[in-house]
């Protein structure tokens, strides 16, 4: 079948929530993909910050086979071997107590949510229930997790949503404090914007959040499913920042391309929020997803993905900063380690429907901006060929 065949039928057939790019892939290796037609592409948006460890990585499938030869699924009634491992080495590598394998991203968001109530309702804390977010924000597509995305556009056709809601600037802590009050239950933020733009955290920001947190009993909880899993060169983005969260979320590279989420609390929310009945998943944490958990934890030690991030990110962030200087209209850079952003006065649909002709996958972020996610593993070569690709591609807008 051919490429126009297949994509007549695949938009005959699936609901169209998706506007997607006239390309059909079927294979990958390393840090690039195929299509249909046998075109090669550099990847550096790695599914969206899901494929850490690039394409084909033999021991990823290796461990993946092994695991379907063994067991697939269970259900939660019982315990398994897998969900063991992976539990353990994910507190390990957060630095939480606890932890809930969802999956998803957006259903992690879903039960932090959960347990930000529940911690409020067994403190006996009457109508404590509002959630302050961030404007610009993005933390899933469900009703609860669209409720405390801050972006209109997302969440009017949907309304009424999750009562109780209201959304702060991001970097600014007087708005933050205008909103609180003694039904604040929660304040949720991505520790690094994602889709808003490629915003990280403010330091002083951060800390400020958390001490509020800490002197009203307010429960902090950050969104690492873009920025975690070793994205910004530390394990988790809030790690860098010398702050702990009270419940954090986490997805994407978690599982390299299995479906798989997670959120993680203190022992203090454990003991204080849900309990057997309150909270559930059929296929979270099953033998399989577990397996690919444990597998890609295993190959980011053995690898020291973390130091490599750090090293390859500096060179990535040098070779962006020339080329905004090289070209008057893009704007700036901002970004923490292989999580970039490069912010364009040229449409960026534009610019990432060209890039795609010539060879590169990249995508956006908001309405403005360029978005830098590859795979982990990128070398400084990769980083060369994708600058080399991108000035052809913005050659063709001067």
């Amino acid at each position: 079948m051919d490429k126009l065949n297949y994509i007549n039928e695949t938009e005959k057939n699936l609901v169209h929530t998706y506007n997607r790019y006239d390309v059909v892939l079927e294979k990958g290796e390393g840090v690039y993909l195929y299509d249909t037609e046998g075109k090669k592409y550099l990847d550096f948006a790695a599914g969206i910050a899901v494929m850490a460890l690039g394409y084909n990585n033999r021991e990823y499938n290796d461990a993946l086979k092994n695991q379907i030869e063994k067991l697939l699924h269970t259900s939660n009634l019982y315990y398994n071997t897998q969900i063991c491992e992976a539990s353990k080495k994910l507190l390990k590598v957060s630095q939480m107590d606890r932890v809930f394998l969802t999956n998803s991203g957006t259903e992690a968001i879903e039960g932090a949510i959960k347990a930000a109530r529940k911690y409020a309702y067994k403190k006996q804390k009457k109508g404590c229930y509002e959630i302050i977010a961030m404007e610009h924000s993005f933390h899933g597509r469900s009703l609860g997790a669209l409720s405390v995305t801050g972006n209109n556009h997302y969440r009017e056709p949907f309304e009424p949503l999750l009562p109780g809601v209201k959304f702060a600037k991001f970097n600014d802590i007087e708005s933050v404090k205008e909103l609180v009050s003694p039904k604040t239950c929660a304040i949720i933020m991505e520790t690094v914007q994602g889709e808003g733009g490629i915003y990280p955290a403010d330091e002083m920001f951060l800390k400020e959040v958390k001490q509020i947190c800490k002197e009203n009993d307010i429960l902090l909880i950050l969104d690492e499913i873009q920025c975690g899993m070793g994205r910004t060169g530390e394990m988790f983005a809030w790690q860098g920042y010398g702050i702990k969260p009270d419940i954090m979320t986490c997805a994407k590279a978690i599982g390299c391309g299995v479906p798989v989420g997670a959120f993680f609390v203190t022992e203090k929310v454990a003991q204080n929020s849900l309990e057997p009945g309150d909270h559930g998943t059929t296929y979270g944490g099953n033998p399989f997803v577990s397996a690919a958990i444990v597998e890609v934890l295993r190959q980011f030690e053995k690898k020291n993905i973390l130091a490599h991030v750090q090293d390859i990110s500096e060179y990535l962030e040098d070779q962006l900063d020339l080329l905004v200087c090289e070209y008057d209209f893009l704007v700036e850079r901002r970004g923490k380690g292989l999580m970039q952003g490069v912010e364009s006065k040229v449409n960026v649909s534009e610019i990432s429907k060209k890039a795609l002709e010539n060879g590169l996958i990249l995508i956006t972020a908001g309405k403005n901006v360029l978005r830098f996610v590859p795979p982990l593993i990128i070398t400084e070569e990769n980083v060369d060929e994708m600058i080399s690709k991108l000035k052809q591609t913005l050659d063709t807008f001067v």
